[in-house]
């Protein structure tokens, strides 16, 4: 093989790699609260949380509220966390999203895990 077309395989090899490497989403990198705003607004999610028979689906309103087939809440964000409170302080956890995969953490801990679908499902 030629120096020119080796030199080619290998361009386009470094290349490749670096585009299939900035398209990928980690769950270090932090989200600003604008993307989990944007992410979850008019969203139901639907999954559970790390306890047991803690399956939900829930509403996230584009102001703020929460609605759940027999509750009511409020959600916030902020840069790489959402935060939810039911008629107390609110509980915050760390974001990521990947598609419409949402993961909960708190300490590095996943504590929930759902799919976003778009609009409300809890109606």
């Amino acid at each position: 093989m030629n120096d020119i077309s080796k030199n080619a395989r290998n361009a386009i090899a470094i290349t490749a790699a670096g585009l299939l490497g900035s398209s990928i989403v980690t769950a270090s990198e932090i989200l600003s609260a604008e993307a989990i705003s944007a992410a979850v607004s008019d969203h139901s999610y639907q999954g559970s949380m790390s306890s047991p028979n803690s399956g939900f689906n829930e509403y996230y309103a584009p102001d703020g509220t929460i609605h759940g087939v027999d509750y009511q809440g409020e959600w916030t964000t902020r840069d790489g966390e959402m935060c939810f409170a039911y008629g107390q302080e609110p509980t915050c956890y760390a974001v990521s999203i990947d598609g419409p995969s949402m993961v909960l953490r708190q300490d590095g801990v996943i504590k929930g895990n759902g799919m976003l679908i778009q609009g409300n499902t809890v109606k």
